[in-house]
């Protein structure tokens, strides 16, 4: 039987009890959160908890992993040489936080040469945990996560939708997109915390995922969690998707299914994809 690779154990107990303490933090001051900038025009907000919550993180990779880089998404990159990438997004949601919506996440990842190794993502709302390695499957409290089904449901599927954070409210293929899974799915779920999408996803609670040149400090830890489930990463075209952090965010549109699912999908986007790779 051939190697599955290293099983990063000990990369995966850092991460997992980082994003649990910075979770715990997260709890604890829910309802207390202050907005201390936004970013961009679009109306994306930085609180003091993303701050708080990033300080723990960083701080417990940095003491067990002192020679690795670090990309935040508050901080930025934290650079160091070598080919080991860390991910960090303490506080998946903050536009919900900051409304007082109790919908968000902590995700961290570990890439090697810019693919995904590595991913936990904590929701501390319900105290959960998911985590997976490449080649040893997405597992949480429960056990091995199961993905969602083969069988396209018949009322259709119920799809998670994201965005990044540079597209704009009028972008065309963004409007063509969005409009098409709500004619032709059951229901599209945009949750502000697209880590939480890919957790449902990778549990099976959710038949989809749809993504439009998404945010990359994210991406790649929570579709490393869902293919290790079973599902399939694929373009807006078809073409098999690889999820990474660099480069243009026109390169991180994707559909996340599996089965039947997958193959309706992609036939409905097919018609009003932008020219995306």
């Amino acid at each position: 039987m051939p190697s599955r690779g290293p099983d990063f154990d000990r990369e995966r107990q850092v991460a997992v009890a980082a994003a649990e303490e910075a979770g715990g933090l997260l709890r604890r001051r829910f309802g207390t959160a202050r907005c201390v900038r936004t970013k961009g025009g679009a109306g994306d907000v930085q609180v003091d908890l993303d701050l708080a919550a990033e300080e723990l993180v960083l701080s417990r990779i940095r003491r067990h992993f002192p020679h690795d880089r670090i990309l935040s998404e508050e901080a930025g990159l934290l650079d160091a040489a070598g080919e080991r990438t860390w991910l960090v997004d303490p506080l998946d949601g903050s536009n919900n936080v900051v409304i007082g919506l109790p919908t968000y996440a902590v995700g961290i990842g570990l890439c090697l040469g810019g693919a995904p190794v590595m991913g936990v993502v904590h929701e501390p709302v319900t105290g959960e945990t998911w985590h997976a390695v490449r080649g040893y499957g997405a597992h949480g409290p429960s056990g091995a996560l199961p993905g969602p089904g083969l069988t396209l449901p018949r009322p259709g599927p119920l799809v998670a939708w994201t965005q990044g954070y540079a597209v704009q409210r009028g972008d065309a293929a963004a409007v063509a997109l969005r409009g098409v899974l709500e004619l032709r799915c059951r229901r599209v779920l945009q949750l502000w915390a697209p880590l939480l999408g890919w957790s449902l996803l990778a549990r099976g609670t959710i038949d989809a995922f749809v993504g439009y040149r998404a945010e990359g400090v994210d991406l790649p830890t929570g579709a490393l969690l869902a293919a290790e489930a079973g599902v399939e990463l694929r373009t807006l075209s078809g073409e098999v998707f690889r999820p990474g952090f660099a480069g243009a965010d026109t390169g991180r549109s994707f559909v996340a299914a599996r089965g039947e699912t997958l193959a309706y999908l992609l036939g409905e986007v097919g018609a009003v994809a932008p020219e995306v790779s």
